[in-house]
């Protein structure tokens, strides 16, 4: 049985394979372009400094110009980034929605179902050879997108949090990876034609992604607050911190101006007449109020999010071999 899998599939897997080459073609020559340019511009010493407490302002503002000029030099690739999101989704929608699907709309499955072996063995073998390779593929694709998009994220002030770069990188694209096949595997299952299977598979990945990535992600540890007056020095924010929400308070807590922040000179630096914020209507005690969740808890978020997907895709997988049964 798994030899016959084995056989079903090579093929599959070497187009995937060229297609992961030619990926690998591509990016790795851009990826050590970014890495040049990075050491070439001093940004190296640059995140090491401003990880320290106390960096004087000047090279705080020498640094932030080089972040700046990588940044028009790079900027682009964000765009790259974004199609690279896709690809857990193909492996779902071209791995993981044929897999039973193309065997009942042919009426293969009842040529190996009278040969002995049992629906639960025949669904076993065919889940577990997709789920290694694609596993397999998984983490050299996670692997391969940390080292690249690394000098784009330490020269973004939103760092490896940041929307997009967090879904790149890590572990979790092995957790997307795995539940788009099993989606896959389980809507084929049930609507029993490649068509119908990969259109839930599609639009059941989209929908669970951008519910996780909305409203649990920014939950998975509560959020910390940072507040500032509205004169005086700006305070040192942490850089790669995820700025949920900000805005100006008053004195007695009320939001007066969501989204924003005001920072004036001391009172004795003012121009005459003139009080801080006066023109939005701030008395004495406003403040600059800020939501985030700190930089460090990257890889505990990457955890978090990565178990959520396996375990949907250990789910799936399970009510697939169930309903398998089912199928006449």
């Amino acid at each position: 049985m798994i030899w016959m899998a084995w056989r079903q599939h090579r093929r599959q897997v070497l187009f995937t394979l060229l297609a992961f080459a030619a990926l690998a073609a591509l990016m790795v020559p851009i990826g050590l372009a970014m890495r040049n340019s990075f050491a070439d511009l001093g940004l190296p010493q640059c995140v090491r400094d401003l990880a320290s407490a106390g960096v004087a302002p000047e090279t705080r503002d020498s640094c932030e110009q080089g972040f700046h000029r990588f940044t028009n030099q790079y900027g682009a690739l964000n765009l790259v980034a974004v199609l690279l999101l896709i690809l857990p989704l193909l492996v779902g929608l071209f791995w993981g929605a044929p897999l039973v699907a193309r065997e009942v709309e042919h009426g293969t499955h009842r040529f190996v179902w009278t040969q002995g072996i049992s629906r639960q063995r025949w669904a076993l073998v065919k889940v577990g050879l997709v789920g290694t390779v694609v596993l397999a593929l998984a983490v050299c694709y996670g692997l391969g997108m940390s080292w690249w998009v690394d000098p784009l994220t330490k020269t973004a002030q939103e760092g490896r949090l940041g929307f997009i770069v967090f879904d790149l990188q890590g572990v979790v694209p092995i957790g997307y990876t795995l539940f788009a096949v099993a989606l896959g595997i389980f809507a084929g299952t049930v609507w029993r034609r490649m068509l119908p299977a990969m259109a839930v598979t599609l639009f059941g990945y989209v929908g669970v992604r951008a519910a996780v990535e909305m409203l649990a992600r920014p939950r998975y540890q509560p959020a910390e607050t940072l507040t500032f007056p509205i004169t005086g020095a700006e305070p040192q924010e942490g850089r790669g911190d995820w700025i949920l929400a900000n805005g100006i308070r008053d004195a007695d807590g009320k939001m007066v101006l969501e989204g924003s922040r005001i920072m004036c000179p001391p009172a004795d630096q003012m121009p005459q007449g003139r009080v801080c914020g006066e023109e939005l209507g701030l008395g004495p005690g406003a403040y600059n109020w800020q939501l985030y969740q700190p930089a460090d808890r990257f890889w505990l978020f990457q955890g978090i999010e990565t178990g959520i997907f396996v375990a949907l895709a250990l789910l799936l997988v399970y009510l697939a071999v169930r309903w398998i049964r089912r199928i006449a």
